[in-house]
């Protein structure tokens, strides 16, 4: 079982981990799109992570937890 502390702790990884895949995915698209594959199957797949990791940050937001 874990002490408050250490869920805190756990959810502040969590929210790090996930600005950190956000700011991946969004490198890997600007790279694609410099080299004029912006309609290809990675491109597309990036862009669907990018919502789904923007939208699991917001939910962060929601609860007072924002980017430092």
């Amino acid at each position: 079982m874990m002490t408050e502390a250490e869920r805190l702790a756990a959810y502040d990884r969590m929210y790090a981990d996930l600005l950190k895949e956000r700011d991946k995915v969004l490198a890997d698209m600007d790279k694609l799109r410099a080299a004029g594959r912006n309609r290809g199957t990675t491109y597309q797949q990036l862009l669907a992570q990018k919502l789904t990791v923007q939208n699991l940050i917001g939910r962060f937001e929601i609860y007072g937890i924002k980017e430092a």
